[in-house]
């Protein structure tokens, strides 16, 4: 067994734990709705199997993979993101929204529906053959990711302002979480084969297993659990320990805030 394959089934492992955890967790869902831990469920079953099928062989390749230029393209992570990207979109948006009623479903959707894009672009990038060609199609992907940045932490940030400093501070968290996260993609994506190939396919590969794995199975652990402590005052020890995290997340957060201050007062 090389690197690569036991990447992918460590990672394929990792989402299967993390689904049978979120739909344990939604038996009891201390004021979470429930179809907040079935999208959670979903994202890491659906990447799972994105994944396996780049384990499984199929003549001199895997599955998810197809030769493009010299380069293998792995287009069942493409599969993969362009339902599971929108999803966790999706699940912050309602964590944005978690005490209002009528939830803002055009704002929604627009985030969503232009991350299909910025996965769409990623794809094509992928597959094409001409180099300017396939940075053409980087660069419009890096267009609409920084547009679903905009998104989330402009008027998807906003929503959380109106109902109270809790909920404020805790998305606060998970949106520089996800930020973060989401930003290593298209680094990794530039600088890995697809790209410059400052890496070779074993590093690329790694590091497209554990960046997804925190993306997902750790967002969401962190964002219900995070929820959880939120609407009810009884916690169990994972909820105790993901306040914790949260905790430490936030002093982070809080401190850069506080350097960059102190930085524009000296200016």
């Amino acid at each position: 067994m090389d690197l690569q394959t036991l990447f992918h089934l460590l990672y394929i492992t990792g989402m299967a734990i993390g689904a049978i955890h979120f739909i344990l967790l939604g038996r009891n869902p201390r004021g979470v709705p429930r179809y907040e831990y079935l999208v959670a469920a979903f994202i890491p079953i659906w990447s799972g199997l994105a994944y396996l099928s780049m384990t499984v062989p199929h003549g001199d390749l895997e599955q998810g993979k197809i030769e493009v230029a010299g380069q293998i393209a792995h287009f069942a992570r493409y599969l993969d993101w362009v339902v599971t990207t929108p999803l966790l979109l999706l699940a912050l948006s309602w964590t944005a929204m978690h005490h209002l009623q009528k939830k803002d479903w055009t704002l929604i959707a627009s985030l969503m529906g232009t991350q299909v894009i910025v996965v769409i672009c990623g794809l094509v990038a992928d597959l094409s053959v001409v180099p300017w060609v396939r940075y053409l199609w980087y660069i419009n992907g890096v267009v609409a990711f920084l547009v679903v940045l905009g998104g989330i932490w402009g008027p998807l940030r906003a929503k959380t302002r109106s109902q109270g400093a809790e909920l404020s501070s805790f998305y606060d968290k998970m949106v520089t979480y996800v930020t973060v996260l989401w930003i290593c993609y298209p680094t990794v994506w530039i600088l890995g084969t697809s790209g410059l190939g400052v890496f070779n396919q074993t590093v690329d590969t790694f590091l497209f297993c554990l960046i997804p794995f925190f993306s997902k199975v750790g967002f969401s652990l962190l964002d219900l659990h995070g929820l959880r402590n939120l609407s009810s005052s009884s916690q169990t020890r994972v909820d105790s320990t993901v306040g914790n995290v949260l905790h430490f997340l936030g002093n982070i957060t809080t401190n850069s805030g506080q350097r960059r201050l102190a930085r524009r007062n000296r200016a």
